[in-house]
């Protein structure tokens, strides 16, 4: 897909509306929400996939499970905590659909055979296996969604209404920031469980307050992680690397460093800014976001300062 294709892929069903006080064009979509600075200045991309919270009553009123424990493998507030981002010049595409409803950092052929009907069983994929495909089975501590399968055809509209447009919108943005900028470095924002930290803490060690993810390489140079991970560490964040979170997905699918299309994931620690029980902003959210807003300027900071000569 090339750059002016993408743009015409999701500008076709989006709107999109200037607001000249927060000098950002912000786009709305049924897929997701682009928040766009007025004057793009930066190779920096960023991306939430998991932070939507709009649940549709037909969804709802078809899982086994309550309003609220159908959130708990939502990366809550995420879009809020990286929100300033226009301020910083660089885009911010938010999901408004939730990742229990489909999953934006999954393949659109992970679909699993025991919650969809008429899908083959496929070779052996741990994310279907474990019902986080595209379209998952389960929660958080593996809580089952739904009753019983849904049928194809449901499977293939959510798709169609909300994979392909967040994914035509967020190539042509990466796209759009290597020729413009001779190479993009997209920064996708996720949240984890304190308790995912804290069963794979090791003995001995500090537990992360944040896990940076490239793939053991293979989605960013090795300079973007080095320079991604500082500015975390400057913010006094404990951070480490690919354990437990290397990157999934959009990860592996729009890392080609090679290319110049870099690719971190960034896993934040939920106890750091929200009460994970009651899915609620804590005491020191607005606190944790005026940090987190000194590590996106670090950041949009290094995307200048690595654009490369000839792109001047």
């Amino acid at each position: 897909m090339n750059g002016q294709g993408g743009h015409q892929g999701f500008w076709h069903f989006a709107k999109a509306r200037y607001n000249k006080a927060e000098q950002e064009c912000t786009v709305h979509s049924e897929a997701f929400t682009l928040y766009h600075p007025a004057r793009r200045d930066t190779p920096v991309v960023f991306s939430s996939p998991h932070s939507g919270r709009n649940y549709p009553a037909a969804f709802l009123a078809e899982s086994v499970l309550d309003a609220h424990t159908i959130r708990s493998s939502e990366d809550a507030f995420v879009d809020d905590l990286f929100r300033v981002a226009p301020d910083f010049g660089a885009p911010l595409i938010a999901a408004s659909a939730p990742r229990a409803f489909i999953d934006l950092n999954r393949a659109a052929d992970e679909l699993d055979a025991s919650v969809v009907e008429g899908v083959a069983r496929s070779p052996h994929n741990p994310r279907v296996a474990s019902g986080l495909g595209v379209i998952p089975r389960v929660v958080s501590a593996g809580r089952a969604i739904y009753r019983g399968k849904l049928p194809l055809a449901e499977a293939e509209a959510r798709i169609r209404s909300h994979w392909h447009p967040y994914h035509a919108a967020l190539r042509s943005l990466t796209e759009d920031s290597h020729r413009q900028f001779g190479q993009s470095i997209l920064i996708d924002c996720h949240s984890m469980p304190h308790e995912a930290i804290e069963s794979h803490s090791r003995p001995g060690f500090a537990r992360p307050d944040v896990v940076l993810g490239d793939r053991f390489g293979a989605a960013a140079a090795r300079d973007v992680m080095d320079q991604v991970e500082a500015a975390f560490r400057r913010a006094g964040l404990r951070v480490s690397r690919n354990a437990p979170f290397a990157g999934a997905y959009i990860a592996q699918t729009y890392g080609r460093p090679s290319r110049g299309f870099h690719v971190v994931q960034v896993e934040i620690d939920r106890a750091l800014y929200m009460d994970e029980d009651r899915i609620v902003p804590s005491a020191d959210f607005d606190a944790f976001r005026a940090l987190v807003a000194g590590v996106i300027e670090d950041i949009t900071h290094i995307g200048r300062l690595n654009v490369p000569l000839a792109a001047e």
